[in-house]
């Protein structure tokens, strides 16, 4: 691949990501800095991140930041990262983020009650959240590492895009196993059968584990290939990530 090439996709790259701090150690101060982090790249001359991606309680404080920046404000849902609440709990953590103001609601898809022969309540689940937050953008969490097989993720995928998502995500990045080639394939075989048969396009996220731009390259390359140009902007296509822009600015700038 030519220089300029490259420099071009890892540009792109950097304007389709979800700048992510999702720790325990969080406060406004930290949240703060993550948000001038992200405005920073335009300040180099680069694309901005597409969103910020925080816990609920600094929705404010990100929002105040960001405003005029084109940032949009991303966060955490539905008992993160585990998805062991109530719907009842999960639907009030929802609307307590769009009260804050939150763009995108990231939630978690319910895999125990999934893998335990439930997938009705599931979609059910999806569905009520996907009706509660109608003008949001709604990315559901698989966890693809916790699912396991092939089987199951290609199956949990198309539960979430029928009962509502407009994104699938790979991983919270909670366990060792985040975003895998093998589990994107699938999850962009079923987004494509989606679209074939409804006419509507959905959304990919893949995130956990990559931290690299030779990582998030791959990832690129793999929704180019199965879904084509129309799937690369930042309506259809987030890479998570917390230390993934830093370097692809490096990777530009000094490249």
């Amino acid at each position: 691949m030519a220089a300029a090439e490259l420099k071009e996709r890892l540009s792109r790259i950097l304007s389709l990501i979800d700048l992510t701090s999702l720790e325990g150690t969080d406060c406004n101060k930290s949240i703060v800095a993550l948000c001038r982090k992200a405005m920073h790249f335009g300040e180099q001359g680069l694309p901005v991140p597409a969103a910020v991606c925080i816990f609920s309680p600094f929705v404010k404080t990100a929002r105040r930041e960001l405003s005029g920046s084109g940032i949009r404000v991303a966060t955490v849902a539905g008992g993160f990262p585990h998805g062991q609440i109530s719907l009842k709990a999960k639907l009030e953590e929802v609307a307590f983020a769009m009260d804050q103001g939150a763009d995108e609601i990231d939630i978690v898809f319910s895999r125990g009650t999934f893998l335990a022969g439930h997938q009705q309540q599931v979609s059910d689940e999806i569905s009520a959240i996907r009706e509660s937050c109608s003008n949001k953008i709604l990315k559901v969490i698989l966890e693809t590492g916790e699912l396991g097989t092939g089987q199951l993720i290609s199956e949990a995928s198309d539960l979430a895009l029928r009962a509502g998502a407009d994104f699938i995500k790979t991983s919270t990045g909670k366990i060792p196993a985040g975003a895998t080639e093998q589990g994107v394939k699938i999850m962009l075989e079923r987004i494509h059968n989606y679209y074939e048969t409804t006419g509507l396009r959905r959304g990919i996220k893949p995130s956990g584990g990559i931290s690299d731009p030779t990582r998030a390259l791959i990832f690129y390359q793999l929704v180019e290939s199965n879904l084509g140009e129309a799937w690369l902007s930042r309506e259809l296509f987030r890479i998570g990530a917390s230390r993934l822009a830093g370097k692809l600015e490096e990777k530009i700038l000094i490249d």
